[in-house]
């Protein structure tokens, strides 16, 4: 099968991981990197032994057909705008945009082009969750009920040596952290009708403990803690926290319930991880993991999938549709919140096809 042009902007924490994972599959071909801050894309390239281009070389190239958006959140859509104009298919970081008529406008300029549109996080495609996903739809759950979704730690100013974009408008824990959840929900459950949800912002500002900014205090604009509900198309109603502000807590990330029995659905934010199951009457057991993708931080996956979905005209998993539904599901939360009434959701997606083939070597995972 041809390789597909890649063109990489944003040089960033995230593009370490994505161009490691790019590696894994063979359909991809890098041809360049870029970033407003030549030096970074310099250094980065130099890391991977790829070239530093330009933002404008790498939009005029004819052999790249899909740019990789890895810039910070405020700037995915008009990243993705500028790609699309050029004439190419676009994946994004999570998320979407900073909001869901920003989403929308990207959306409707992708389908005006006839271009494709993506965007992360494409975890659900590990094999935890596509395992999981089998299991649901083989009906061990009986009858979907509801679950939990749960992030919450004391904030990234911890650990990221340059963290302000996670307090500004387009960050917080829902837009940072959401879109993991309530992605792999939608994989699992279908899609969202509905959202009731609460907010807080307890400091207005935050303490950088890390490194080399240590010290320094940084603004807060977005709610830091939210707590909400989700409806779902299928009738299930699932809880949902996420927060920057709890200083820890014994939660597990996921939990789906059914009439017939519970599944433990390990964090979405990785590929693999234990799968636990309880059956009505019964204790819970761990389960074999039957799909690949869960040996590793293969974030990019998606791209790769965009990749072989392009060369056999079939529609791509993390696709645009997918990733407006969740930024819809994300802003309805602050909606609830601020108007304090349930939100409907407009927007409807199918569920992701399963994920069963390897994209690496084509081989059936069983």
């Amino acid at each position: 099968m041809d390789k597909v042009g890649i063109g990489i902007i944003g040089c960033g924490n995230i593009s370490s991981a994505y161009l490691k994972a790019m590696a894994a599959f063979p359909i991809l071909d890098i041809r360049g990197v870029a970033d407003l801050n030549a030096a970074l894309a310099e250094q980065r390239a130099a890391e991977f032994g790829l070239q530093a281009r330009s933002v404008e070389d790498l939009m005029q190239d004819p052999a790249i057909e899909i740019i990789v958006n890895l810039t910070v959140p405020k700037a995915h859509v008009a990243v993705a705008l500028q790609a699309l104009a050029a004439g190419k298919h676009t994946y994004s970081e999570k998320p979407l945009g900073i909001n869901f008529a920003e989403g929308q406008k990207l959306a409707e300029a992708a389908k005006a082009k006839g271009l494709r549109i993506g965007a992360a996080p494409d975890t659900f495609l590990g094999g935890s969750h596509q395992t999981a996903r089998e299991m649901i739809d083989a009906g061990v759950l009986g009858t979907p009920v509801g679950g939990t979704a749960t992030f919450m730690c004391p904030g990234h100013e911890r650990w990221h040596p340059n963290p302000d974009f996670y307090y500004e408008i387009g960050g917080g824990p829902m837009l940072d952290m959401g879109p993991y959840y309530i992605t792999d929900l939608v994989n699992l459950l279908g899609p969202v009708s509905r959202v009731a949800g609460f907010s807080i912002a307890p400091r207005k500002e935050r303490l950088i403990t890390s490194q080399p900014r240590n010290g320094e205090k940084i603004p807060v604009h977005v709610a830091t803690h939210v707590a909400g509900v989700m409806a779902f198309d299928c009738g299930a109603v699932v809880q949902i926290g996420m927060s920057f502000d709890v200083a820890g807590h014994k939660h597990v990330p996921l939990e789906i319930y059914g009439t017939e029995g519970t599944l433990i659905v390990p964090d979405p934010n990785h590929f693999g991880g234990q799968i636990d199951y309880l059956k009505k009457g019964g204790s819970f057991e761990p389960q074999e993991t039957t799909r690949p993708y869960t040996d590793g931080n293969y974030r990019s996956i998606g791209v790769a999938d965009m990749a072989h979905a392009l060369r056999s005209n079939r529609p791509h998993r993390a696709n645009g549709d997918l990733a407006l539904h969740v930024l819809e599901v994300m802003e309805a939360f602050q909606r609830a919140a601020d108007s304090g009434t349930t939100i409907d959701i407009a927007t409807k997606t199918e569920r992701p096809a399963p994920l069963s083939v390897s994209l690496i070597d084509g081989r059936l995972a069983r």
